[in-house]
């Protein structure tokens, strides 16, 4: 009798036990279900200060975060998605988001084709000035299309890459030259030089097709392309130190928790002060490498290069402001003064 009056007790028994080990097993699943990949991008090769940026986030991203979000990178334009389009490409869910040259961006915001406006900033202090006044205002034009800014990227100064020496102002007219931008294409072709705003693998392919025989670019740029191959010679004409911006669709973002989305923000906030970091040894870093792949370096520029190009930036400087406002103008104007 007594085990009869057992045997409901010894059921129950079993199947609490059983829901127990159910529940556990769904709890140890659940980080693992619930882990975020982003998968963002960059035009550019691992070891330029791009792709440097983009892995130095993946680390701290996921050493912050525990491995709750992890980013998966793309580097070298092996994803084909240029700068230029990486924002649709983000919204289209083709990638989360990714590293971006901020001038190839003007398209979508006049604002973000500051940082590469000829002339107006001429130090990595004055640039770092310059872009913490600005940021606010990058961060409502990626906003605005829903997007998230995350970090910042000072590119060490643009030069000229060229596959003959420049002596002055009059080598210009010479130059078939990829430009960055549609301003730089602009300033360009105002100084004379017939000049095109390319995407990086277009230029390289309009490089190897012999129908290019100069870039404006930095020495960071130049040397992770290997530019030296087909542009033996560069010319530190210091014409802007521009920006490359990090970001992730706004939807990403909101769907993390509030802590999760501090960490995500402390990750990025690193990287951005590592970048900076990294900037300040950049350029003799890569003059090294450059003198040691057969590059002539000429620094100081040409006086009568450089004053033809600052000539002929002028007008652009002040369509730009026209078209990016009172609030960007004042940036540039303080900039200016410094």
């Amino acid at each position: 009798m007594l085990p009869d009056l057992l045997r409901p007790t010894r059921f129950l028994a079993k199947r609490i036990r059983a829901i127990l080990i159910l529940a556990s097993l769904v709890l140890s699943a659940a980080p693992a279900l619930a882990q975020v990949s982003w998968r963002m991008t960059t035009e550019y090769p691992q070891n330029n200060i791009s792709g440097i940026g983009l892995t130095t986030f993946a680390d701290r991203v996921a050493a912050r975060t525990n491995g709750f979000v992890t980013v998966a990178n793309a580097f070298d334009n092996e994803l084909k998605i240029s700068s230029g389009e990486m924002p649709r490409a983000a919204l289209d869910g083709r990638i989360a988001g990714g590293d971006a040259f901020a001038g190839a961006l003007s398209g979508l915001d006049p604002v973000l084709g500051l940082s590469t406006l000829p002339f107006v900033v001429q130090s990595v202090d004055l640039a770092r000035a310059t872009n913490a006044r600005a940021r606010p205002l990058y961060e409502k034009a990626f906003a605005a299309r829903g997007l998230k800014l995350l970090y910042l990227t000072i590119w060490p100064a643009t030069g000229l890459w060229s596959d003959h020496a420049l002596t002055g102002a009059d080598d210009l007219a010479k130059l078939n030259l990829r430009a960055y931008d549609a301003n730089s294409s602009a300033v360009m072709r105002a100084a004379g030089a017939n000049a095109q705003f390319l995407p990086m693998d277009k230029a390289l392919a309009g490089l190897k097709d012999h129908q290019l025989n100069a870039f404006l670019t930095s020495g960071d740029g130049g040397a992770g392309r290997k530019l030296w191959d087909f542009l033996p010679h560069f010319t530190a004409i210091n014409y802007a130190m521009p920006v490359s911006i990090a970001f992730v669709r706004s939807e990403d973002f909101a769907a993390l928790s509030e802590p999760m989305q501090r960490e995500v923000l402390a990750a990025a906030a690193e990287t951005e002060q590592r970048q900076f970091a990294l900037l300040a040894h950049r350029t003799a870093e890569n003059y090294a490498r450059m003198r040691e792949n057969g590059v002539s370096i000429v620094e100081p520029a040409p006086q009568s290069l450089v004053a033809a190009l600052r000539s002929a930036a002028s007008g652009t400087i002040t369509a730009w402001e026209a078209q990016a406002g009172p609030d960007a103008a004042a940036i540039v104007a303080w900039a200016r003064q410094q």
